[in-house]
Order: C-alpha cells, then structure tokens, then sequence
C-alpha cells in the first residue's frame, strides 16, 4: 500500500475527555436554566430551534447505536453538529471555548448559550475529525487498488477499528449524546 500519511484522528483518551465535557456542560447548561440562572431569550430560544432544525438525526426512531446504518452515515451525522454549532454561534454572537479536559464545575458565571455550544461542539467537532479519517482510510483504498496491489476484503468499520482501537465504542457513545432518550435529541423537553 502506498506510504500515505495517516492522519491522528481518534485518540480514545482524547475522546473521553471530549466525551466527558461535553455531558458536563450539556448538564450544567440544563441545571443553570432548570433553576432560574439563565433566562434563555428570544434569540437563545430561536437558535435552539433552528440547531434541532438542521440536526434532524433521521434515524427512523431506532435507538443508537445505529449499527444497521453504513458507519459514514453515523460519523456524517454527529459532523454536521460541528457546523451547525459554530453557525449557531455566529449568529447570535457567542465565542465557542475549547471544554476537554476542562471541569464545568469550576467555570465561572453562569452557563449559557456560549457554554451550552462549546460543550456540544467538542463532541461534535470528534465527528469532523472521523469524517476525515473514513476519508483517508477510502483513499488509501483506492490507492492501493490503482497500483495493483491485493486489497484485503475487510469492512470499513474493521479497518478503522484497526487503526484505532475502541473507535467504534466510541462513536457509539457520541451517538448516545446527540441521540436517544436524554440527548440533544431531548433539549427542548429540558428547557422550559
């Protein structure tokens, strides 16, 4: 296979640490508004609506893991918060702030929107960085067959968990945050 670069895309340590500021400021986000800190207005509550808007997850109700979907659907569809995240963020004025390996308890001010989407967008932009690792894995692929060599008949799921051991564990837990019972998915019944 030809030498190709190969691009450092999933650290597991990394990702827990992204995983886990992401669920902190998701709470601390949900806990600030529960009692009273933030008021989210007018703009917030039309931003929310518009970031559930573009992040339809479209997965028929299943719950995740979304297995029975191709793993480039499942990476596209948590890359897309990443976009969406820094959109949000432009319009309404907010500065995304990097969360891993930060502790949302010792924040200081209230949570509000600029938390809320920081914390999202740190999982989401993991999602950007698999996107981009499927895309290195294809083309390696592809250079590989171009030049004649033998292509081992092999998933793409088992390539990449090859290369990165515990990626697909790991996408599986991100898909729990934007998916499921008590995910982004859920937001709006937090919020009141």
């Amino acid at each position: 296979m030809p030498d190709t670069a190969q691009p450092q895309t999933h650290d597991p340590g990394a990702y827990a640490s992204r995983s886990a500021a992401a669920w902190d400021r998701l709470s601390r986000a949900i806990d600030a508004q529960q009692d009273g800190a933030w008021v989210l207005d007018e703009v917030e509550w039309q931003v929310l609506a518009d970031v559930r808007a573009a992040t339809d997850a479209l997965h028929g109700g299943h719950l995740p893991p979304h297995t029975r979907e191709p793993v480039q659907v499942r990476v596209g569809r948590l890359a897309n918060w990443a976009g969406v995240c820094r959109l949000a963020a432009r319009a309404g004025g907010w500065e995304l702030f990097p969360v891993a390996g930060t502790d949302a308890s010792a924040a200081t001010g209230p949570a509000g929107m600029a938390d809320l989407l920081s914390g999202i967008h740190a999982l989401a932009e993991q999602g950007e960085r698999w996107r981009a690792l499927i895309r290195t894995v294809v083309q390696q692929r592809h250079a590989a067959a171009r030049a004649g060599e033998a292509v081992p008949e092999r998933s793409l799921e088992e390539r990449l968990n090859d290369l990165h051991p515990g990626f697909e564990r790991d996408l599986a837990d991100a898909e729990a945050f934007f998916t499921g019972p008590g995910s982004l998915e859920d937001l709006h019944l937090f919020f009141y």
